[in-house]
């Protein structure tokens, strides 16, 4: 089970920090062509998305590397998952195809089986 965590950990660690990254850092006329969403939203609200995903990125391997303050991995994980939850219900409730909804709801699992495993499986 520890395998398999870490793998996840790493894994969405890497695709939050990039995704992240991107909303945090591109101009929002070149990210809203590819996330038509982008053009919806206040701009700080996209900001603010790729700001937490970095920051819960990070939380998913730096301090399960570290040692230090462990809690905020599975803290980092569930916060993440609030966030995907919310991103599949925000495609549904704008009308978007379902499939649009598909990614985030995916993340959602993953995130939470990470949140589920480092918080309350390992300690059992």
């Amino acid at each position: 089970m520890n395998i398999v965590l870490w793998v996840l950990q790493v894994l969405l660690g890497l695709a939050f920090l990039a995704a992240g990254t991107m909303k945090a850092t591109q101009p929002l006329d070149r990210l809203s062509k590819q996330m038509d969403w982008v053009a919806v939203v206040p701009p700080a609200l996209t900001r603010f998305i790729g700001v937490s995903e970095i920051l819960g990125g990070i939380g998913l391997i730096l301090p399960a590397v570290t040692g230090i303050a462990t809690w905020l991995t599975p803290v980092a994980a569930a916060g993440l998952a609030l966030v995907m939850l919310l991103g599949a219900g925000f495609h549904l409730r704008r009308g978007d195809p379902p499939a649009k909804a598909v990614p985030s709801s995916v993340l959602f699992v993953l995130v939470l089986i990470v949140a589920v495993g480092r918080g309350f499986v390992e300690k059992l």
